[in-house]
């Protein structure tokens, strides 16, 4: 099937009928007609029964509008680029994150990259890291944020900023002199907030716990950092997090200390690796990184 036909049958998928169909194209019932008979003549097949001047799809119809679904989405995508392209549009810039940087980093980052493109097109999503990769890797992002470098061929990873693991406490946990102090494992006590099995951040915590032979115990454990954050702030017990979401905590209502020794968490900016990233991509990246340094300086009380 040629391009024209696959559009001819699609609009006539949707819509169900010769008349409708021209419409939505823009073309005579007659051409509509005549695209449908020569994509028939061409698979050896009819695609529909025609009864009493109705079309009624037959079964292979149905299995070739399921597999030419998403060629129609990509067509219509071009021509929306190309439009954008005729008007001298900024071009889309299609970021996604995981959901911690989309709420700590993103908000500040998207208002400063505004300054500089503000009629710029930008589409933000959020996905764990193993969706970001297949997005990128199927073209549907043209770049990503994540705390975790997926360590995948086809993809870019270029670290943009770096703190380090956070251990949060309601505000008046601990003395002026404790904060001076680094946090060890051993201070994980009382009621503690921990995060999924599997999860990265949280398999780090328990390396670094087992390490120094110690075994804390969660009551309660949470899908996603800012849940963990949002409870820290209500009051609800301590939780050990990504520095970004420390950061960005509501000012008087934690307390932070770096977790000793030291363990290093870097955001990272994704990319395909077949795929460079136009003037205004980068530039929302640079925006991202300096926002995210920003943040780390700022800390929290």
């Amino acid at each position: 099937m040629r391009l024209r036909h696959i559009e001819v049958f699609h609009a006539i998928m949707q819509v169900g009928t010769i008349s409708g169909a021209a419409q939505v194209l823009h073309i005579s019932q007659p051409a509509v007609t005549k695209v449908l008979q020569h994509a028939e003549l061409q698979l050896g097949m009819p695609l529909f029964e025609r009864v009493r001047g109705k079309l009624y799809p037959k079964p292979e119809a149905h299995r070739l509008f399921v597999e030419t679904e998403k060629l129609n989405r990509d067509l219509q995508g071009i021509r929306r680029l190309a439009a954008s392209l005729k008007g001298r549009a900024v071009e889309t810039v299609r970021l996604v994150s995981t959901p911690t940087i989309a709420i700590s980093v993103l908000p500040q980052a998207m208002s400063a990259w505004r300054r500089d493109f503000p009629m710029a097109r930008c589409e933000l999503a959020t996905h764990h890291t193993s969706e970001i990769v297949n997005a990128l890797r199927l073209g549907e992002a043209d770049l990503a944020l994540s705390l975790h470098d997926p360590r995948h061929p086809g993809i870019v990873a270029e670290p943009i900023a770096h703190g380090n693991l956070t251990v949060m406490a309601p505000s008046g946990t601990w003395t002026d002199a404790e904060l001076a102090l680094p946090f060890g494992a051993e201070g994980l006590v009382g009621e503690l907030i921990g995060l999924n099995d599997g999860d990265p951040l949280g398999e780090i915590v328990v390396a670094a716990c087992e390490a120094e032979g110690v075994q804390p115990v969660y009551h309660t454990v949470v899908q996603t950092y800012q849940i963990a954050r949002s409870l820290v702030e209500a009051g609800a017990g301590m939780a050990v997090l990504d520095p970004f979401t420390a950061a960005s905590a509501t000012p008087g209502k934690v307390q932070c200390r770096e977790w000793a020794p030291a363990i290093p968490v870097h955001l990272y900016l994704l990319s395909a690796s077949h795929s460079p990233l136009s003037h205004g991509a980068r530039e929302l990246a640079n925006c991202i990184g300096a926002t995210a340094r920003a943040c780390l300086d700022k800390g929290c009380a």
